[in-house]
């Protein structure tokens, strides 16, 4: 028998019998969902081990009593931000108890006063809070972001000593999926609720996708600055994209009162845009119009459809939001098409698209040199493109880029995303870490900036971090398959056996739609092989290889993470010898990832492998960034 000292928390949903009496099934999917998206990720980030589940709520241990507070209200914000857009028959909602104490330890499950008191303090907490007693706050202290509500002693069934029990109140709201605090400060205020649904692409060809939801996120953009109106953010409204949906249910699970939807039709020099502004309350079409303009009036009809809005809501704008609705990144709509092009083309994340991006980049630029957002783009992807040949952009180069795109435009947060990875690149980590930080403080749902962020956190060891903010890029962009694998690979190195299977799975059914609808695209196929790979399906996993060699058998990246596959395959030699012949023509930027990959764990003590560390180990800097010693 074994004892310890350590953090419990017990927790527990708030009316689940009346629920499962309602819907049994639906109430059980809720469940596994709310466990699967927000609660099991949060334990895994804080260390914590589930010691049972108990049908309508679970038992957690952990080392640490500030991971336990700081999981609880975590857990607790994410899920009022789900709540928020839910009525209120389908609110899942959790009581929650903590106390510091000794537990006894058999057969993997605890037992003791430490269990005890922890269930007896979920039992008087509120819906949606979270109850501590005085010994887990006292070790808490101020570590945490918090303040603690006393609520003065109470005596707990079957506990011998009355207990002082606090009740945790966040200081600050923290960035969430959904921001909670801000949908509640709107309902206050009685700020004006909207939701931007996808506009439809209507043009007959689905390569123009592009433009449709580049004129939907300018909109989302635009209405988002005005501080009269809270807007959803563009990743939500964007899971609505391609379903047919009830505008009434889509308000219902957002939360808000008035949906915009549309479509656009592009046909050569000519758009045609259509747009309602619909009550979700009552079903009245507030305004609806169609535009029949040139293609050198978009800016213009955006300007209309936020306007109409503003108008419709009797919004009244400030002069600075009349200024910034009316400032536009680019007054040229041919170098925006191009924009928005290459936009779509750099998320493929292969060599082949990410030099069509660019290339689209560029001529955005050529058509107006002060397009600040395109000077960003064509840094991001010529950082991105080091990955694969190192000599092939200068470092210095992509930091003049960024540093023109901060001059026109010093709040761009795509361009602070973009320098940080230059620098990062560059061995100026201190200096990066500011850009990625000022990137995330000024958009927080940037796709870039979070994923950027994470693969700099990774290479540094720091897998906590990397799965936090990997975690947001998955969220950001449903089609991204790329933070899927690598929070497979994280996952794996901090022993997080559950979160790698889920993983490996998510980035497998990403990795699949990508490839059903660019066959042509290597990524998803080598990506892919690595998620089977990780879930023990290695003959599916060989397959997936010979098909990403099939087409691209040129790609650096994708041998790369062949080199994986082989090496979770127990291949040891296949992986060698790749990993090899890769050396001399990867960027020593590249290569440094495989220091802290838990991939090639097999391979890792290897005199081969040790043989590739000590090379790795003379890579030197020069003005331009890395290089071999080689070279």
């Amino acid at each position: 028998m074994e004892r310890r000292l350590a953090a419990i928390l017990a927790m527990d949903i708030v009316g689940y019998s009346r629920m499962m009496g309602a819907d049994e099934q639906g109430t059980l999917d809720a469940v596994k969902l709310c466990r699967g998206e927000v609660i099991d990720q949060r334990i895994a980030h804080a260390r914590g081990r589930v010691v049972k589940h108990t049908g309508d709520g679970m038992l957690v241990e952990f080392s640490s009593i500030v991971n336990a507070v700081s999981c609880a209200n975590d857990v607790q914000q994410a899920m009022a931000a789900r709540n928020t857009a839910l009525p209120e028959e389908r609110r899942i909602e959790f009581r929650m108890g903590i106390h510091l104490g000794d537990v006894i330890v058999e057969d993997n499950d605890i037992f003791g006063d430490g269990v005890n008191v922890a269930a007896r303090l979920e039992a008087i907490c509120s819906p949606g809070g979270v109850a501590i007693s005085a010994s887990a706050r006292d070790h808490v202290g101020s570590r945490l972001d918090l303040s603690f509500q006393d609520l003065g002693l109470f005596t707990l069934k079957n506990i011998e000593q009355p207990v002082q029990v606090y009740a945790i109140s966040p200081k600050r709201a923290l960035p969430l999926r959904v921001n909670a605090a801000a949908l509640a400060a709107a309902k206050e205020k009685q700020k004006p609720l909207v939701a931007v649904l996808p506009f439809s692409n209507m043009s007959g060809d689905p390569e123009q996708e592009y433009f449709s939801d580049g004129i939907t996120e300018d909109i989302i953009t635009d209405l988002s600055k005005i501080s009269n109106l809270y807007v959803v953010a563009r990743n939500t409204a964007f899971t609505y994209k391609g379903k047919s949906v009830q505008v009434k249910q889509a308000a219902s699970e957002l939360g808000v009162h008035f949906v915009l939807q549309g479509s656009v039709r592009k046909a050569g020099q000519r758009v045609r845009i259509t747009g309602q502004l619909i009550d979700a309350r009552n079903g009245a079409h507030l305004w609806a119009d169609r535009f029949d303009r040139d293609l050198t009036d978009i800016f213009a009809v955006q300007d209309e459809i936020t306007h109409a809005i503003v108008d419709q809501l009797k919004i009244k704008l400030l002069p600075e939001e009349q200024e910034a609705i009316a400032a536009e990144p680019t007054t040229n709509v041919e170098a925006y098409t191009y924009y928005l092009r290459g936009r779509q083309f750099s998320h493929s994340w292969t060599r082949h698209y990410l030099l069509m991006a660019r290339r689209m980049f560029a001529t955005a630029v050529a058509l107006d040199p002060d397009y600040a957002e395109a000077y960003a783009g064509i840094a991001d992807c010529e950082s991105t493109l080091r990955d694969w040949h190192a000599g092939e952009y200068t470092l210095k180069g992509i930091l003049e880029l960024t540093a023109k795109a901060l001059a026109l435009d010093p709040n761009l947060a795509e361009a602070h995303a973009s320098r940080g990875l230059a620098l990062h690149q560059d061995g100026r980590d201190g200096e990066a870490l500011v850009e990625f930080e000022k990137a995330l403080a000024l958009e927080p749902d940037l796709y870039e900036a979070n994923f950027h962020y994470a693969r700099f956190l990774f290479m540094q060891g720091k897998f906590e971090g990397a799965v936090t903010f990997f975690t947001r890029a998955c969220e950001i962009r449903p089609d991204d398959y790329l933070s899927p694998i690598h929070l497979t690979s994280a996952c794996r190195s901090l022993g997080l056996s559950r979160e790698h299977e889920h993983w490996a799975r998510v980035g497998l059914e990403r990795a699949e739609r990508a490839l059903e609808l660019h066959p042509e695209n290597a990524g998803p196929a080598h990506r892919g092989a690595l998620a089977l790979a990780h879930m023990g399906r290695f003959d599916e996993a060989r397959e997936w290889v010979k098909r990403a060699q099939l087409i691209d058998p040129d790609d650096i990246v994708a041998q790369y993470n062949v080199a994986c596959v082989h090496a979770l395959l127990n291949e040891c030699d296949q992986a060698l010898d790749i990993l090899e012949a890769l050396l001399p023509q990867s960027s020593c930027y590249q290569i440094l990832w495989f220091s802290h990959d838990s991939d090639l764990d097999a391979v890792r003590g290897h005199p081969r492998f040790q043989a590739m560390l000590d090379a790795i180990a003379a890579c030197t800097f020069h003005q331009d960034g890395f290089r071999v010693a080689s070279e």
